[in-house]
C-alpha cells in the first residue's frame, strides 16, 4: 500500500505554487536571483578585501632591498670596509676603538686606518732610536731615517684629507699619491729588516716583530685606499 501511495504522488506540483499567477512567480524568481547576486557581490568583496590586505602587509614586512649600504649603522660600515683587507679583525678592532662619528663612510674609515698606521709607525721609529747596538748603529740610524720621511708623507695625506663641510677627502690624485707613499713605507721596512740582518743586529727578533705589526696595519689602509672607489659605490658615494 505504502509503494502506492508514493506511485500516486510521483509527479504531483506543490498545491501552492500551482495557485499563484505566472506575474508572482517571475517576482519569485526575480527576488531568488537578486538575492544570489548580491550575495555573489558580497563574497566576491570581501575575497578581494582579504587579498588586498595580504599584500599590502607582506609589502610592509619586506625588508630594504635596497643595493647600497647606509652608513648611519657604524659598526656595520666599518666591518663592510674592513672585509676588503687581509686583517679584518685587526681592522675592525683598531678603528672601532678610534671612530667617533655615527656615520662613518669609507673615507672617514680609511682616514682612520691611516691614523692607527701613523701611530704604530711612530712608536716604531721610537723603539729603533732608543736601542743602543754598536754592530748594527748605522742600519738602526738608516732605518730611523727611512721611518721618519715616510711617517712624513702619511701625516701629509692626512693634512690632505682635512676638508670643509660636505667636501670629498678624496679624489683620484691624492688617492695615487697616498698608495705611493704606503707601498713605500711598507718597502722602507723590509729594507730596515734586510740591514740589520746585515749588521747581524741583536735586537733583530724584537724589531722584526714590531715591524711585522706596523706592516699589517699599512697594509690594511693600503688595502682601503686601493678598493676606495668600489667600497664608495657600495655606500652611493662618488668619488671626485
Amino acid at each position: 500500500m505504502e509503494s502506492i501511495k508514493l506511485f500516486r504522488g510521483y509527479g504531483k506540483v506543490n498545491p501552492h505554487l500551482e495557485d499563484q499567477s505566472p506575474h508572482q512567480q517571475h517576482s519569485a524568481s526575480k527576488r531568488r536571483i537578486l538575492i544570489f547576486s548580491v550575495s555573489s557581490i558580497l563574497l566576491l568583496t570581501l575575497i578581494i578585501g582579504i587579498a588586498l590586505a595580504t599584500l599590502i602587509h607582506e609589502s610592509n614586512s619586506e625588508p630594504d632591498e635596497s643595493p647600497y649600504l647606509s652608513s648611519s649603522n657604524p659598526a656595520e660600515s666599518i666591518k663592510t670596509v674592513c672585509d676588503v683587507t687581509l686583517y679584518p679583525s685587526s681592522c675592525f678592532t683598531s678603528i672601532s676603538s678610534l671612530n667617533t662619528s655615527t656615520k662613518p663612510d669609507p673615507e672617514v674609515i680609511f682616514k682612520l686606518s691611516l691614523q692607527v698606521s701613523i701611530a704604530e709607525l711612530k712608536n716604531l721609529s721610537s723603539l729603533l732610536s732608543s736601542f743602543n747596538d754598536v754592530n748594527s748603529q748605522a742600519a738602526l740610524k738608516d732605518c730611523v731615517s727611512q721611518f721618519d720621511d715616510s711617517l712624513s708623507k702619511l701625516n701629509d695625506s692626512l693634512s690632505a684629507m682635512e676638508v670643509g663641510p660636505g667636501e670629498k677627502m678624496l679624489n683620484l690624485e691624492k688617492v695615487n699619491d697616498i698608495r705611493t707613499w704606503i707601498s713605500a713605507a711598507m718597502t722602507d721596512q723590509d729594507t730596515c729588516i734586510d740591514g740589520l740582518e746585515e749588521m747581524g743586529s741583536k735586537f733583530l727578533d724584537e724589531i722584526k716583530a714590531k715591524i711585522e705589526r706596523s706592516k699589517e696595519f699599512l697594509s690594511i689602509s693600503l688595502a682601503i685606499i686601493a678598493k676606495m672607489q668600489a667600497l664608495l659605490e657600495k655606500f652611493d658615494l662618488k668619488m671626485h
